[in-house]
């Protein structure tokens, strides 16, 4: 897989140490200042953007223009940036990555490991497969029709229907698959759509069982081999849990609002949970909301909680996969309906944004402690 960077920066030594770094990780680098900078992203496609928030006002520029060159498929962008009290404002900018200067080798390394499995991840969500067999689509609250699917990867599709869709509309799609046979029935979300009824869909709360289904099908009928799937993160622990969320340490965070899937090894038995990272500390850990919007994350979620209560002092493994840059098209999740105890852990998470990084793990131990509390 050829992937390319664009490190646009005046510090030469933080030049001469990330480029070895991003060439470890199979990444092209250019290097260059940031007027070249914004001319080369309006010229050529890059995978991932970093930028040196030395000069503020060109930075922010260069992270305008990563996003609107990206055409629906978004470079993962990094900052370089000096003053750590800027960095929820950085994020704000359309940062993902966030790299403290003076950059060090190791934190390098494990900022940019998650930033190469989200582009792995990003590439092969892109990846689609030609195909033509009919479909029907019904509009939520709207009346059935026909349709012609022109190609598929495992988390969307594109369609020809009947009529013209709109944008954010969510819709049931159906439809039949050979060579292997699979059914699909899903519900999505129209990403962008044509006046001539072209249309790209995102599905929405697939199955694992038909998720898998779908992967072996575009691997069995592309043209060329799919990119591989990204490694998990490994190194990480967990820290604080809820129905709700969950924080984990780790040097490799994930960027705010990006989808993952958080797997627990203990003993003989595994767990999968799907989530959202709601607050990212670069460098240290994040914050994870779980997609519990089905009765199947809900259930996954419930037996994540009960298998750690059952056995006091386990220390399970953890690994952490990205899903997608940006979980539910950006949206927020779903607030579940007020009921049992109020979930103090996702309440935070979900309203980080007016604290530091000091000040939410300050909060955080103030939460365990009051937990100890009750259940001494």
């Amino acid at each position: 897989m050829n992937l390319q960077s664009l490190l646009v920066s005046k510090d030469e030594q933080a030049v001469a140490l990330l480029t070895p770094v991003l060439a470890g990780f199979g990444l092209g680098v250019q290097s260059c200042g940031y007027p070249d900078g914004i001319c080369r992203l309006g010229e050529q496609k890059f995978d991932t953007v970093i930028v040196d928030y030395d000069d503020p006002h060109s930075a922010a520029l260069v992270l305008q223009n990563a996003y609107q060159a990206a055409s629906g498929n978004h470079a993962v962008t990094v900052a370089l940036l000096s003053d750590k009290a800027k960095v929820r404002s950085v994020f704000g900018a359309g940062a993902n990555f966030v790299l403290y200067k003076p950059v060090s080798e190791q934190h390098a390394l494990a900022t940019l490991r998650a930033a190469t499995a989200l582009i792995k991840r990003e590439r092969r969500r892109s990846f689609r497969v030609p195909v033509q067999v009919p479909v029907q689509l019904r509009v939520q609250s709207g009346a059935q029709m026909e349709g012609i699917l022109l190609d598929l990867s495992e988390d969307g599709l594109d369609v020809l229907a009947a009529q013209p869709l709109y944008p954010s509309a969510s819709i049931t799609t159906h439809f039949s698959l050979a060579a292997p046979d699979v059914e699909v029935e899903a519900r999505g979300e129209v990403a962008w759509a044509n006046p001539n009824g072209e249309s790209g869909v995102r599905f929405l709360d697939l199955s694992e069982n038909l998720r898998t289904n779908l992967r072996g099908w575009v691997a069995a009928n592309a043209p060329e081999l799919p990119p591989e799937d990204p490694e998990p993160v490994s190194q990480c622990r967990l820290t604080d849990l809820s129905l709700g969320g969950c924080y984990v340490e780790t040097e490799s965070p994930f960027p705010e609002r990006s989808g993952i899937v958080l797997c627990l090894k203990a003993e003989d038995m595994e767990v999968q949970a799907e989530g959202m990272v709601r607050v990212m500390h670069p460098g240290f850990g994040m914050g994870i909301e779980f997609a519990a919007r089905t009765d199947e994350q809900r259930t996954q979620v419930e037996g994540f909680i009960n298998f750690l209560t059952g056995r006091p002092g386990t220390m399970p493994q953890l690994l952490i996969t990205p899903r997608a840059l940006a979980a539910l098209n950006g949206h927020n999740y779903p607030t579940p309906e007020a009921e049992g105890p109020e979930d103090t852990l996702l309440e935070l998470l979900r309203h980080h944004e007016s604290l530091s990084q000091d000040e939410f793990l300050q909060e955080l131990r103030k939460q365990r402690r009051s937990e100890e509390v009750a259940s001494s």
